[in-house]
């Protein structure tokens, strides 16, 4: 391996440079083969490169151009593939797709959405699903989440669509659908916006029709925690032509540059000088780079194998806590894509938690709550204009006694006969 290293290297003009990131590798690997007292016996998330990421890094570090290219393109272009929409727009983070989502949609005229306007939301999701609901101007309505499935109420959320209402923002939590046909449904009679924060649901489908393609746009994160990792960096995923125009302006600076010449914002001049430098729209600088596009094909090619290896160890799971008398999992609607694992408490450990997470943390098992819990609770909050549709129980509940654990593209099996020993361990020893 390290002669095709000095090879690749041969040809480098800085011959300092070479051998500094050979040494650097070398380390790399010789660290990684040796027994760390600080690896977890179950962390939340594990690294899925291997050599051949790695490999095709030090390749592309030969060009001069790393900033967005070619790479990031042909992403793009193989992930409508692999999802089966028209158009992918990719970002340097999942968070950067739901903000470029909701600037699309108020820019543009063809949808009506203007500040002031009302959006329901569940009150399960991760802080920037909701931050640039704020951000322009837009009112939430928080709407309590299903007790089996942890998404958005779907039956409540019909009950809470009003003459002020919008669009319906569907969070996929923990890589489970939404009941995106009623949503859908609810969505094309209302004459509502139907948006789809997917960021924890890559692969996950309904019908084998994807998450993140129900709506008029979905976002798709690619941080190291997900299904596929780039670093960092994100996809935003659209039929609509004029959407799909307004993203491309919005993501790099609001220019016309990456437009085709006839499109739905401003028509080019055909004089590249001008048209280069062209700003219409007051946009942002979101775009991701080459490294993170060209990880991105290599993982997308391996995500099979990832969402195979994920389902086996969600099915061992299942088996393990389905019938469980004190915690409750997550039911699958559609076929999840088993972002991680997740528990409420309940029973001899209701409202226990914080000695579960003692005894888990001490046996070398990492938890987190079930995204953010009640996101109310955080003191983001405060910046958002909202209201509440009835009760938020089954919110609360998941807040008190939800936690979470990691699931990947490894055999988990140890991993998780160890946690439910653990948890049974507690309420012996705790005499419970």
């Amino acid at each position: 391996m390290f002669n095709e290293i000095n090879s690749f290297f041969e040809n480098s003009k800085s011959n300092i440079i070479s051998e500094t990131l050979i040494s650097d590798y070398t380390k790399e690997i010789e660290q990684s083969n040796k027994p760390s007292l600080y690896k977890c016996f179950y962390p939340l998330k594990s690294c899925s490169w291997d050599q051949q990421e790695k490999y095709n890094i030090f390749q592309l570090l030969k060009d001069s151009q790393l900033t967005m290219g070619l790479n990031v393109k042909k992403f793009e272009e193989e992930f409508s593939e692999y999802n089966n929409t028209k158009y992918s727009v990719m970002v340097n983070s999942g968070s950067s797709a739901n903000l470029l989502i909701i600037a699309s949609l108020i820019l543009s005229p063809k949808y009506n959405f203007n500040k002031g306007d009302e959006i329901i939301v569940p009150a399960i999701g991760w802080s920037t699903s909701y931050a640039p609901l704020s951000q322009y101007g837009l009112k939430l309505k928080f709407v309590d989440v299903n007790p089996n499935t942890w998404n958005i109420d779907e039956f409540k959320v019909q009950k809470a669509v009003t003459k002020k209402t919008k669009a319906i923002l569907a969070i996929n939590i923990l890589g489970n659908p939404s009941n995106l046909k009623i949503l859908k449904d609810l969505c094309e009679s209302n004459k509502l916006i139907l948006i789809e924060d997917n960021c924890e649901a890559l692969g996950a489908t309904i019908n084998q029709i994807h998450t993140g393609t129900f709506g008029v746009a979905g976002s798709n994160s690619f941080h190291f925690s997900h299904h596929i990792q780039t670093i960092e960096g994100g996809m935003i995923s659209t039929n609509d032509d004029e959407l799909y125009h307004y993203l491309l302006s919005l993501r790099s600076h609001g220019w016309i540059r990456e437009l085709p010449f006839k499109n739905y914002i401003s028509n080019k001049s055909g004089n590249e000088f001008e048209d280069f430098f062209k700003f219409v729209l007051p946009g942002y600088n979101l775009k991701p780079n080459e490294i993170n596009g060209l990880v991105g094909r290599i993982q997308l090619k391996k995500f099979p194998k990832f969402l195979l290896q994920r389902h086996k160890n969600a099915r061992y799971f299942r088996y393990l806590f389905n019938s469980s008398d004190y915690c409750k999992i997550q039911k699958s609607l559609g076929k999840s894509s088993w972002f991680g694992f997740g528990l409420v408490l309940k029973g001899k450990l209701s409202n226990k938690r914080s000695l579960v997470i003692f005894e888990l943390k001490k046996n070398g098992v990492e938890t987190r709550p079930i995204v953010t819990g009640n996101i109310l609770k955080n003191p983001m909050a405060k910046f958002l204009e909202y209201s509440i549709f009835d009760k938020l129980d089954n919110t609360e509940n998941i807040d008190v006694n939800g936690l979470f654990l990691g699931n990947d593209h490894r055999n988990l099996i140890p991993q998780l006969t160890r946690v439910k020993e653990i948890l049974e361990n507690i309420i012996t020893k705790y005499n419970l």
